[in-house]
């Protein structure tokens, strides 16, 4: 089980994501010169089997704008450099524990990947976000495949005004997870992209206090 620290990280994950944030396809712009105001809003972590790569999926509101937007960012913690990966580095931060930190934007990292497709298929764990050895009940993951389960491995990235999709090979083929960049409460309109093979939905904090759930990531062919 991953444990979570009680230190400091210098910068702090949401200093990073402030620069890193206006940076991204999906980004709303909240126009007038408005800095993003990232606050924590949510998400949970999973495990890596190896114990080596820290993994977080980070729910994030920006109240810099007049309406304001809740993000998914996930992120991927590592003691060195992901190899061939320097598009996808967010910032590097010294961990009061651990010392230095790589950390990435998790759609590009196998790791990550490897454990969110694994979540769908009802194979791996969702651990509290601030909490050491503490399963949370309330994300949960569905999948409409019965093929054979095993391990996803990373295709391709490519980005869009609300998704990052990842293709991956598994053992049933070739498909799409599809993780939601700006998250919305359920239910979501079609998007015409057909029925999905699986997804995960977990809650997050309003700006203004009330709680939501929804998607945060599809599995489709």
């Amino acid at each position: 089980m991953a444990v979570v620290h009680r230190t400091t990280m210098t910068p702090g994950k949401l200093e990073l994501l402030a620069a890193w944030l206006p940076t991204r396809p999906w980004y709303r712009d909240p126009g007038a010169g408005s800095a993003p105001r990232p606050a924590r809003a949510g998400g949970f972590r999973l495990d890596d089997p190896q114990g080596e790569v820290g993994i977080e999926f980070m729910a994030v509101s920006d109240a810099a704008g007049d309406r304001p937007v809740t993000y998914l960012v996930p992120l991927t913690y590592r003691g060195a450099p992901l190899e061939a990966a320097e598009e996808a580095l967010i910032g590097t931060s010294e961990h009061g524990v651990l010392g230095r930190r790589w950390i990435y934007d998790g759609t590009h990292d196998p790791v990550l990947v490897e454990r969110l497709y694994a979540l769908v298929r009802g194979e791996a764990a969702p651990q509290a976000q601030g909490e050491s050895d503490t399963p949370d009940p309330t994300v949960t993951g569905w999948s409409a495949q019965t093929g054979r389960p095993g391990p996803a491995s990373i295709l391709g990235v490519s980005g869009g005004p609300d998704t990052t999709d990842v293709l991956v090979r598994t053992p049933d083929g070739e498909l799409t997870l599809s993780v939601r960049r700006v998250l919305r409460p359920a239910p979501e309109p079609d998007d015409g992209a057909g029925p999905p093979l699986g997804h995960v939905t977990a809650g997050w904090t309003l700006p203004d206090g009330t709680k939501a759930r929804g998607l945060y990531a599809v599995l489709r062919a």
